[in-house]
């Protein structure tokens, strides 16, 4: 069984594509800086479940850009 499950995570991202976008960010960004933790305790030893289980806590959420926004591979 999966934790935490597609369901748990539906409910506080609305979109698969989202929340595959924001967990591998938030797996990078753990991955490249350290102690960068915002669990006391985790279930999961990697990275992406790391940041699944941010998402599933309500710790990790998706913020709304402005469209106009330049992205740094665009300059």
């Amino acid at each position: 069984m999966l934790y935490p499950s597609v369901d748990a995570l539906k409910k506080e991202i609305d979109s698969k594509y989202s929340l595959v976008s924001l967990a591998s960010k938030r797996a990078r960004q753990m991955q490249e800086e350290q102690d960068t933790e915002r669990l006391h305790k985790y279930v999961s030893h990697k990275y992406v479940g790391k940041a699944l289980e941010e998402v599933a806590a309500g710790v990790l959420t998706k913020v709304s850009q402005d469209e106009s926004a330049v992205y740094e591979d665009e300059i």
